[in-house]
């Protein structure tokens, strides 16, 4: 969205963001799917490359790790493993 402060690339088309609001009210999965398509072709047109992707993670490991803390708000912060051992 124009002006957002996570919109790292700086694209701003306020047609497009209304369109974003649009699909993001739209409750008919097909009606969605249609402006969500429209969405990209726009995005194509304009050479848009906006991050419009939230990864989702998980992480896991062997009971014998020990001293780790996983951090709540996300999987890539906080990997600092000066505190966490191997008790085996």
């Amino acid at each position: 969205m124009c002006g957002a402060e996570r919109n790292y690339t700086g694209y701003c088309n306020h047609e497009v963001d209304a369109l974003v609001d649009r699909q993001s009210m739209e409750a008919d999965p097909e009606k969605r799917k249609q402006l969500v398509w429209e969405i990209e072709r726009r995005l194509a047109e304009d050479i848009a490359r906006p991050v419009i992707f939230y990864p989702v993670s998980g992480a896991c490991w062997q009971p014998h790790f020990k001293g780790h803390t996983m951090m709540v708000n996300g999987n890539y912060n906080g990997w600092r493993l000066e505190d966490a051992w191997l008790d085996k």
